[in-house]
């Protein structure tokens, strides 16, 4: 079949009548392309409806008539997308040309099929122009005179000239007329686009529909829709950002309306499905110098019909650990979303935990309240008010501390997927002041940093560079009279694998006799996570640790190391991990050490 003009879509009949049970191809289907270009054979094969066709069992002759007769179609579209467009193709069954077989007379069986194409010449622009086009409009490489011309890149520079003008606020821009015309003698393409922008257009009224629990006004309020606001399409996305995230919808979808409104208005029609209610979690983690620890939740996410979030958490952990009893813990908080705007919310909170570690049993209770704001996708601050009191008992006797803190924190997380990263960068600072209401307590900040990057290489990103950074520091109150909670500590799991769990801190206080957690920490940990299959994957770290109750980084601190590896398994909510490790440096512990929990280490 020879081309003798450019054809963006190509068709043939359908329609087709063949014995009911015929019997299968019995020989193998070749497959030719002329000028010996294997990356062209290797592409054409690809989209082959034929080649398709031999990976099924139970194909029978007809449907391999019916896979040759579109075969056609279906190679010539590959062509074009490759820059030929003056083919030849030849799909002959038997011998005999499949596109002169009519429908009503298909063979009742076929033993070989036989394809063969001539690509031709490949073809480049001689012209591309597209116009008007509004300002800041990002065409394809591709589309320029003497390149290549591909019909991917035609549809793409189109494609991309209408979302220049959206963006630019004409919501229904749109290609008026196009000319393309193949020249084969001088084997090229020219092409020339036509666009209307139509008017600058403002966002209208939002039309929502598929509440059930929720009040209409609280969805709205949640949404923050732009009426009146000049359009843009990224504000839609913010939209469905925000519902996405009060977490009380399973769907969303925006319909954009057909026709403008008055004054050059867009409406939009906001389709809802809401989330079950209530949700129940739990979790496990284990590890031989921390023992087993048990965690479960209870997420009501429409309280009162304003996507109001409650959260119950509960917790016992240190379950047969080694360093210390067991702890014990419960707290809820109460999320309102829109609340002072659509990318703000309000919180409320409480906890209540008992900590039976190795150097102190501590009882403690903490009530406070604050807002979350969403500056972007990325970017989220944190900011409350905090009081907290809790009962200390060690080899000194008891303490009670009380204290209101301000606690805030900036996050900025560009990871690729949170769980399991494999590019990308998480950076968290947070500093608490805090002021003591009782003799015991004294004043000032607590400050801290995490920082982790990621950097994948290989083929799907087989193998990935992970590092983390950690830093926190007290500053303004003594030793002794830092809430305990406040006060660092190296070792286990969150800090330093291999090292038994806070094992290391320091001996300050009491004449240097008692051990408490420092005012200065760093952290440094490394990891080398192979993927051997794509459900199984392993990894290789380093973790160390530092802790001092003197100035940043002085003498008289402490620093401990820990080396192993890890055995990754993937599943639909994050990899399950199993490490074991041992002690590298210090002298806080001995022998090998087993984490086992749900996602990675950082």
């Amino acid at each position: 079949m020879k081309t003798s003009q450019f054809i963006l879509a190509a068709s043939l009949a359908t329609g087709l009548i063949v014995p009911a049970f015929a019997p299968v191809l019995g020989q193998q289907v070749t497959f030719d392309v002329a000028g010996g270009d294997e990356d062209l054979k290797a592409s054409l094969e690809a989209d082959s409806l034929i080649r398709q066709k031999e990976g099924e069992e139970d194909a029978q002759a007809q449907d391999y008539f019916a896979a040759a007769r579109a075969e056609y179609a279906r190679l010539l579209g590959a062509l074009y997308d490759q820059g030929y467009f003056s083919p030849t193709i030849s799909v002959k069954a038997d011998g005999r040309e499949v596109s002169a077989i009519p429908p009503l007379d298909a063979p009742d069986t076929i033993s070989a099929i036989a394809v063969a194409v001539d690509p031709g010449p490949k073809f480049t622009f001689s012209r591309a122009d597209i116009a008007p086009l509004a300002p800041k409009t990002d065409l394809p490489d591709g589309f320029a005179v003497g390149q290549t011309a591909r019909t991917s890149v035609i549809r793409s520079a189109a494609s991309a000239a209408v979302t220049g003008w959206r963006k630019a606020g004409h919501a229904k821009a749109e290609v008026s007329a196009q000319k393309i015309t193949a020249d084969h003698r001088s084997d090229t393409l020219e092409t020339a686009i036509d666009l209307a922008p139509g008017p600058e257009v403002t966002f209208g009224t939002v039309t929502i529909t598929g509440l059930d629990r929720m009040k209409p006004f609280r969805t709205r309020q949640i949404a923050g829709f732009p009426t009146g606001d000049k359009f843009d399409p990224d504000e839609l996305e913010v939209v469905r950002t925000r519902l996405r995230r009060s977490g009380a919808f399973s769907s969303i979808t925006l319909t954009e309306g057909q026709t403008l409104g008055p004054d050059d208005t867009l409406d939009y029609t906001l389709g809802l499905v809401e989330e079950k209610p209530r949700r129940l979690g739990a979790g496990v983690e284990y590890s031989t110098s921390e023992g087993l620890g048990l965690t479960g939740y209870w997420l009501h996410r429409n309280l009162q019909g304003g996507a109001e979030r409650l959260r119950i958490d509960a917790a016992v952990t240190g379950i047969g650990g080694g360093s210390g009893g067991m702890d014990y813990s419960l707290g809820g908080r109460l999320e309102r979303p829109a609340t002072f705007t659509p990318d703000t919310t309000a919180y409320v909170q409480a906890s209540v935990a008992h900590n039976d570690e190795e150097d102190y049993v501590e009882d403690t209770f903490s009530i406070g309240g604050g807002v979350t704001h969403y500056f972007s996708d990325i970017l989220t601050a944190e900011t409350g008010l905090q009081y907290s009191w809790s009962e200390v008992t060690d080899a000194s006797g008891k303490t009670q501390f009380q204290q209101i803190a301000a606690p805030t924190t900036v996050t900025w997380d560009k990871r690729n997927v949170p769980a399991n990263a494999t590019q990308g960068f998480y950076l968290e600072g947070g500093a608490t002041p805090f002021v003591g209401l009782s003799d015991e307590t004294g004043s000032g900040v607590r400050l801290t940093a995490d920082a982790r990057a990621y950097k994948g290489f290989g083929t799907d990103d087989r193998f990935v560079l992970a590092g983390r950074f950690q830093l926190g520091s007290v500053m303004g109150s003594d030793l002794a009279e830092t809430p305990r909670d406040y006060l660092f500590y190296s070792g286990g799991g969150g800090t330093v694998r291999g090292q038994p769990y806070q094992s290391l801190g320091v001996t300050e206080l009491d004449n240097g006799t008692l051990k408490t957690g420092g005012t200065q920490f760093v952290g440094f940990s490394g990891e080398l996570r192979a993927g051997v299959t794509k459900s199984i994957g392993l990894v290789g770290f380093y973790d160390a640790g530092y802790i001092s109750a003197g100035d940043f980084m002085d003498s008289d601190g402490e620093w401990q190391s820990g080396a192993g590896l890890g055995l990754r398994y993937n599943t639909a909510i994050g990899p399950l991990r199993l490490d074991v490790a041992a002690p590298v440096s210090g002298d806080t512990g001995k022998g090998v050490q087993l984490y086992l929990g749900l996602g990675q280490a950082f």
